[in-house]
């Protein structure tokens, strides 16, 4: 079965079929590196992380590209108020993006190139531009001329009159219109700055995406281009716009946006107090498991409101995967062969396929690896029927960048240890020391199952 794309730009869902097959070219936005990368950042990092991970299953090579904004307004403002060199700033905060996307346990792009590693290539970029009459400079600024850009609009599905809207020149802007954007900046004294035909400056934010998703994808046409639903407009329109003015050609051929996070029906704020980084999450919770969980539970183009209960339930959900594992192990260690013929875990194999297909739909995907669960602990006296569907779990949560290898005890010899001692201390009759030990480890997040024949078995509490 195809693969199926929900496609921002024909606002239709659409077969998938890349420019140059099995290849796939993949853009996303990535930070801005100011500040510690919140969960709103974690939950476009993951879901575009899963697409990455799926189009491979699915026998696609892809390249992807994922960029660093390292000069911008808000790191030259942050700098300030520190009271720090934007240099130091930005060195600090991709050090600390970069243990964020491990802890998240995202692999790293195969390009992340940042806007100040790329600068000469945007000024050419510029240039041609103007050459082309799509731009003007304007004071030491350079400005793109919207109303040259006929398609101008076709992305966010608004008309320029529309757009007109409440936009106003600000008094110290040089643009000859209204909706025209910034290509290049002049910088104001002590900003960052490089030389360019139009004096000292920086570029604008919206050129940098353009000019780097062509450069290290080698190509004019992306197959895809992702981000936030709040990028549409004006970020992605003017990449369209500055893109296909240069090139005459479509610059891609898919948008994908997820949707977007709030907190407790609240966009997030530091003033508002409900600023939750990745680092917050996972000092506070332990397992980076259970926000993937919470980001599963909703179609990635959906909004998602993130709050206790939410989390509370998605801690809940993982650890009923985790001792689902902790239990098939138990059985599937011994000496046992997968088996590819399970016509019933198969047929829920497909059901994820199936799933995914459509637009990646996870909440469906992870509805497959529960009846996955669920069918399996009917058949528990089975182990081949156990290890092959332990082995299935495992690849399908991969897919998802659920590592069922997280899920399980780091300290397994110790918990094992613990038990042969309250097992002794109860063959001896010192009941006293054997229940101590049992509320010990509930204290550390185990439960112990006492079973007819004397055995005891072991499970992470719920």
């Amino acid at each position: 079965m195809p693969i199926h794309i929900y496609n921002s730009l024909t606002r239709k869902k659409e077969e998938f079929v890349p420019l140059a097959n099995p290849k796939v070219n993949i853009y996303t936005c990535g930070v801005t590196v100011y500040d510690d990368s919140h969960i709103g950042h974690a939950r476009s990092l993951y879901v575009f992380d899963i697409i990455r991970r799926y189009l491979q299953y699915s026998g696609f090579e892809v390249k992807f590209v994922r960029n660093i904004t390292d000069v911008d307004d808000k790191i030259i403002n942050r700098a300030n108020e520190l009271k720090i060199e934007w240099q130091e700033l930005v060195k600090r905060y991709i050090g600390r993006y970069y243990e964020d996307l491990k802890a998240l346990g995202i692999e790293k792009a195969d390009f992340e190139p940042r806007a100040t590693e790329n600068i000469a290539e945007m000024v050419e970029y510029i240039q041609k531009l103007i050459n082309k009459g799509y731009a003007y400079e304007a004071g030491g600024d350079v400005y793109f001329n919207v109303r040259k850009f006929p398609a101008y609009g076709k992305l966010s599905g608004q008309s320029i009159d529309q757009m007109e809207t409440g936009v106003r020149i600000g008094p110290s802007e040089l643009k000859q219109d209204s909706l025209d954007f910034a290509l290049w900046k002049k910088s104001k004294e002590a900003e960052p700055s490089w030389d360019s035909p139009w004096g000292k400056g920086r570029p604008g934010w919206h050129i940098e995406c353009s000019v780097m998703s062509q450069k290290f994808l080698k190509t004019d046409t992306l197959d895809i281009h992702a981000g936030g639903r709040d990028l549409i407009f004006p970020h992605h329109e003017n990449e369209i716009a500055q893109a296909e003015a240069l090139t005459s050609k479509q610059f891609a051929k898919y948008w994908i946006h997820h949707g977007l996070l709030t907190i407790s029906g609240q966009k997030m704020s530091k003033s508002l107090g409900n600023f939750i980084t990745i680092k917050d999450f996972i000092e506070k919770y332990r397992d980076v498991n259970i926000l993937k969980m919470f980001f599963l539970s909703a179609h990635y183009s959906h909004p998602i409101d993130y709050n206790d209960k939410k989390i509370e339930e998605s801690r809940q959900a993982l650890d009923r995967i985790a001792n689902f594992v902790f239990k098939a192990r138990d059985i599937a260690y011994s000496n046992v062969s997968i088996s590819s013929e399970i016509t019933e875990i198969n047929e829920i194999k497909n059901e994820f396929v199936k799933a995914m297909d459509d637009d990646f739909n996870t909440p469906q995907a992870l509805s497959a690896i529960f009846d996955l669960v669920n069918l399996t602990y009917k058949n528990m006296d089975n182990a081949v029927f156990v290890k092959t569907s332990e082995k299935v779990l495992e690849d399908l949560s991969a897919i998802l960048g659920l590592s069922v290898q997280k899920l399980q005890f780091d300290n397994v010899e110790e918990i094992t240890s613990k038990i042969e001692a309250r097992n002794s201390a109860r063959k001896q009759g010192k009941f006293a020391l054997a229940d101590q030990i049992r509320k010990k480890l509930e204290e550390e997040g185990i439960i112990l199952e006492d079973s007819k024949d004397g055995k005891t078995s072991w499970r992470k509490k719920l």
